[in-house]
C-alpha cells in the first residue's frame, strides 16, 4: 500500500466514496480554482501530455478521471481521434464536462461514462491511448488502477499522464511547501466551501510516489517502457509509458 492511498478527504466511509463526494462538492468551482491556483500553467501541462501522443495518432482514447473534461477536450482537438471516452466516478464533474463538450461541438467524438477506475468495464486491448490528468493520485489502489489502464490498452498503445508532484530542488521545494500548506488550502476553502478538499490535495501530493519511483511502478504493473519528465520545476510531472 502506498501512503497516499490511506489519505481520505473526510473521516467516514471508503476512500472511493469520499473522493466521489468531494469532487461532487467542488465541481462548480473546480475549473476556476485549478486555473487560478496554478496561474493557468495547468493548460500548458495538458498540452505537453497530449503532444507526446501526436506522433502515434491514436484513434481510440480513454480519458480516466476526466473531471470536467478539459484534458479530453484538448485531446479531441489536438489529436482528432475517432472516439474518446471520458470516465469519472463523479457525476457532478462530468455534468459540467458534458456542457463544455456540447458547447464546443465535440459531443459526436467525446462520450461520458461513470466508471470505477479499479474495475473498468471495457474489454482488454480496446484503446490506442489512455490518458489521465491529476487523477491517479486519488486512486484507492494505485497499482490496481494502473493495471486496469494497462489492460484496456492495445499492445503498442500508450499511456500519457500528468500529476501534481512535490519539487525536489531548492528553492522551489521550499516555496512550493509554503504555498501548498498556506495559500492553496485557504483559498481552496474560501472558493469551494469545502474545508477538507484542498487540505487533502496537499497531503496526497506530498505522499504520492513520483519520478523514478513512479516509473518503477509503471513497469511493475506491466508497461514495457516508461519515462518521466518534470514540468515547471517539478510542480507537475509527465509520465509516458508503452504497453
Amino acid at each position: 500500500m502506498y501512503k497516499q492511498e490511506t489519505i481520505k478527504p473526510y473521516h467516514d466511509g471508503e476512500k472511493s466514496e469520499q473522493v466521489e463526494a468531494m469532487f461532487d462538492n467542488i465541481a462548480p468551482t473546480y475549473d476556476t480554482l485549478n486555473h487560478r491556483l496554478s496561474w493557468n500553467i495547468d493548460r500548458r501541462w495538458r498540452r505537453t501530455a497530449i503532444k507526446a501522443l501526436q506522433p502515434f495518432a491514436p484513434k481510440t482514447i480513454l480519458d480516466v478521471a476526466t473531471g470536467t473534461s478539459d484534458f479530453a477536450i484538448l485531446a479531441a482537438t489536438m489529436l482528432a481521434p475517432e472516439k474518446l471516452i471520458a470516465t469519472d466516478i463523479s457525476e457532478g464533474m462530468m455534468e459540467i464536462g458534458r456542457r463544455k463538450v456540447k458547447q464546443k461541438n465535440l459531443d459526436q467524438t467525446i462520450t461520458f461514462r461513470k466508471e470505477d477506475c479499479m474495475s473498468l468495464s471495457f474489454a482488454d486491448n480496446t484503446f490506442d491511448a489512455v490518458t489521465a490528468a491529476f487523477g491517479i493520485r486519488n486512486f484507492p489502489d494505485l497499482e490496481l488502477g494502473l493495471k486496469e489502464m494497462h489492460r484496456v490498452l492495445k499492445a503498442g498503445g500508450h499511456l500519457s499522464v500528468i500529476e501534481l508532484t512535490s519539487p525536489v530542488k531548492f528553492p522551489m521545494n521550499w516555496l512550493f511547501k509554503i504555498y501548498s500548506h498556506s495559500v492553496l488550502p485557504i483559498y481552496g476553502k474560501l472558493i469551494s466551501k469545502d474545508p477538507s478538499a484542498y487540505s487533502y490535495l496537499t497531503q496526497t501530493i506530498e505522499a504520492f510516489p513520483q519520478g523514478e519511483r513512479m516509473v518503477d511502478i509503471l513497469k511493475q504493473v506491466g508497461f514495457r517502457k516508461a519515462e518521466f519528465r518534470r514540468l515547471t520545476c517539478g510542480i507537475c510531472t509527465h509520465y509516458f509509458a508503452t504497453k
